[in-house]
C-alpha cells in the first residue's frame, strides 16, 4: 500500500475537502482514508518558529524599498556582524 499525505477539512455535510488536489496519478479503485484530527490543545499550539505571512510580506516590502533607495551594505560587512560561534546549526 502507498501513502499520500494531504491536508484538508471536513465540511458541514461530512465531506472531506482537500486543500490541494492530488496530482500525478489517478486511482480508479477505492482508496482508504485515515483522518487525523488534532486535539484541541494541538490545534491551538503556535509554533514560535512560524512567522506570520503578513509579517514576512511587510519585511520583504521594507527590504525592497530600502534596496530601491540604495540603502544597501556590502555582503562582506554583513558577514562581519555574524558571530559564527553563536550560531546553532543543530548538529
Amino acid at each position: 500500500m502507498k501513502a499520500i499525505e494531504v491536508t484538508g477539512k471536513i465540511d458541514s455535510q461530512g465531506n472531506l475537502v482537500l486543500d490541494k488536489p492530488i496530482q500525478g496519478t489517478t486511482y480508479p479503485h477505492q482508496v482508504r482514508i485515515i483522518v487525523l484530527v488534532p486535539e484541541q490543545a494541538e490545534a491551538e499550539e503556535v509554533d514560535p518558529d512560524d512567522t506570520p505571512v503578513e509579517e514576512i510580506k511587510a519585511s520583504l516590502r521594507r527590504a525592497l524599498q530600502q534596496s530601491k533607495a540604495g540603502q544597501t551594505r556590502p555582503i562582506s560587512e554583513l558577514w562581519d556582524t555574524i558571530d559564527a560561534e553563536s550560531i546553532n546549526f543543530g548538529f
